[in-house]
């Protein structure tokens, strides 16, 4: 005869098979969230209403998807870096016109933001396999355009779109110029047991302790930490330590595994920083960070200003003499 004890472990073993098949089942849904709740999930404004001109971009990616994108110039004769930057995980584009607005005023650049397939406009469903198809797509549609200059390509990730950025960056070691990521994890596997701590013994990342039996069904492990350390381009990391979603270890984690392999990373922490404030909380400091990371590593000098370079006798010195500035500028940051 069976006992209590018995029909109660069954009973809860059963309970906890059946909500690791539902987050197997349904575990797009719970890292990809293209509509926010009680939104549409088309935009709610365009680059317009913030005065920004810009270009409705549809692009296709390898495997067909169509996607749309918006490709805001600071003005028709910048000639400013151009930011490819990639979004985190819940809303659209439209949701970071304000930060972008701010970033074409603050930085002087172009901006080029891609909406993931499932996000926005884009066709498709969201997935790792199909975003890092998209990521690309975007980027070699830069590479052709004729009105930027093509050698100052810098790809900025924030959270999910850290990851997407890595991959890209690692992927184009002579296309993207430099990488800036902001509050991103160091895996969707070690994630998975932040937010749901009872999943960590059975899920999680290079340095998980558990057994980690469940991590090959998981679809979208967008494993950052083991990527970052392949990427040869300056990094620059940007951490909120009062970060309520991705735990700031996660940010100090990824340099240092990038610092192994790459002397060009810089990481720069903002005490009030949360997950998706860090911008207005870091005010100041935090634009002149990047400000002075473009400086050194994607300065004005690649193309537009080939021909003056050429011509300048002791141009010779301008990196060292830049690099030296930079160094001395960001002691007092």
């Amino acid at each position: 005869m069976v006992s209590l004890w018995s029909l109660v472990g069954y009973g809860v073993g059963g309970v906890i098979v059946a909500g690791v098949a539902l987050l197997v089942a349904f575990q797009e849904k719970l890292v990809y969230v293209p509509v926010l709740p009680g939104l549409a999930k088309a935009y709610a404004v365009t680059p317009a209403r913030l005065r920004l001109a810009y270009e409705d971009v549809w692009l296709r990616s390898s495997d067909g998807v169509r996607l749309h994108s918006w490709f805001i110039k600071l003005s028709p004769n910048c000639t400013g870096p151009t930011i490819l930057f990639f979004q985190e995980n819940a809303g659209n584009i439209a949701h970071r016109l304000e930060f972008v607005r701010i970033m074409l005023q603050r930085l002087h650049c172009n901006v080029f933001m891609l909406s993931y397939r499932g996000y926005g406009a884009s066709d498709g469903y969201p997935s790792q396999h199909g975003i890092t198809k998209d990521a690309q797509a975007a980027l070699d549609h830069l590479i052709q355009r004729e009105d930027i200059d093509t050698s100052r390509i810098v790809v900025f990730g924030r959270s999910l779109g850290g990851a997407v950025g890595a991959v890209l960056a690692r992927n184009n070691p002579d296309k993207v110029s430099a990488l800036i990521l902001e509050n991103t994890f160091t895996s969707i596997l070690d994630m998975a047991g932040v937010l749901l701590p009872f999943l960590k013994w059975f899920i999680g990342g290079s340095s998980s302790k558990g057994p980690k039996i469940l991590n090959r069904l998981v679809r979208s492990p967008w494993s950052t930490i083991d990527v970052v350390g392949q990427i040869k381009q300056p990094i620059l990391f940007m951490s909120g330590l009062q970060d309520e979603m991705v735990p700031p270890s996660h940010m100090r984690l990824l340099y240092n595994k990038a610092i192994e392999s790459n002397s060009e990373c810089l990481f720069v922490d903002f005490p009030n920083g949360m997950h998706m404030d860090t911008w207005l909380s870091g005010g100041d400091r935090y634009w002149r960070t990047i400000q002075l990371f473009l400086d050194q590593y994607v300065p004005q000098t690649r193309r537009s200003s080939r021909s003056r370079i050429d011509d300048d006798n002791d141009g010779s010195n301008d990196g060292q003499i830049l690099t030296l500035n930079c160094l001395s500028a960001y002691r007092h940051i």
